[in-house]
């Protein structure tokens, strides 16, 4: 028998890998290009299409994270088992990592090809619209709440089987569409590390912020969604500990 574990991090890497790559592959490479007038409504439609697409296909083996917020507000909601949450997250910055590397290498072929910031998250100098740090922080904050509570009501008891997907694809579609121009949007710690660490120097060193506020936020939306949703979607293997508590004890 196949391991559980295995196939779930191994989904949170590729589905990580893919919204890394495709989502800030739309910015760097199209970029090359500005004839093909992609802008922010392109990239933030390449954002949420490539959660909409892995939601689908690896969603039912892992619960389609692929972002250490997501899981971490997940786990704060009671639905994600605590055994996954640190094999998730170390899948998902590997996926990130690793597509960041694809990426570099693709652009880097194009003769004369500058990285600039390559994608990456920045607060100050290094935020698109010069936002300041606490701008920047409570964009992050509020936006990964936001799609956090998005990502719980759609998946909890009452709302519309099989289409959970749709909606959290276009909420990080518009998330994009608020927060290009103040912090080039994170809301996904991962997302924001695998550029950053070959962006280098001053966005590694602003990595701090795009790690606690989208944690913060999702942590908050999580321990909300406990009071407001019915605890019926449930990680099976939460059941299954909490069960085996009980007839332990």
């Amino acid at each position: 028998m196949r391991d559980d574990l295995s196939r779930r991090v191994t989904a949170e890497f590729f589905g990580t890998f893919w919204l890394t790559f495709a989502g800030c592959g739309a910015a760097v490479l199209a970029a090359a290009f500005p004839a093909l007038g992609i802008g922010f409504l392109g990239v933030a439609f390449a954002f949420g299409l490539t959660v909409l697409t892995m939601a689908y296909a690896v969603g039912h083996i892992s619960g389609g994270h692929f972002n250490p917020a997501v899981t971490l507000g997940l786990w704060a909601a009671g639905r994600s088992a605590s055994k996954h949450v640190i094999p998730y997250i170390i899948a998902q910055v590997a996926g990130a990592i690793a597509a960041a590397a694809v990426l570099w290498l693709i652009a880097s072929g194009k003769p004369e090809w500058v990285p600039g910031g390559f994608a990456s998250n920045g607060y100050g100098d290094l935020s698109p619209g010069k936002y300041g740090l606490v701008s920047c922080f409570v964009t992050e904050l509020l936006l990964t709440f936001f799609f956090l509570y998005i990502i719980i009501g759609t998946t909890s008891k009452g709302a519309a089987v099989g289409f959970a997907g749709i909606p959290i694809g276009l909420a990080l579609t518009l998330i994009h569409l608020v927060s290009i121009p103040v912090t080039n949007t994170s809301v996904n710690p991962a997302r924001s590390t695998g550029p950053a660490l070959f962006a280098g120097g001053e966005y590694i060193a602003q990595l701090w912020l795009f790690w606690i506020a989208p944690i913060a936020g999702a942590v908050i939306a999580g321990l909300l969604s406990r009071w407001l949703y019915e605890p019926d979607k449930l990680d099976e293997t939460i059941v299954v500990e909490e069960r085996e508590r009980r007839r332990t004890a």
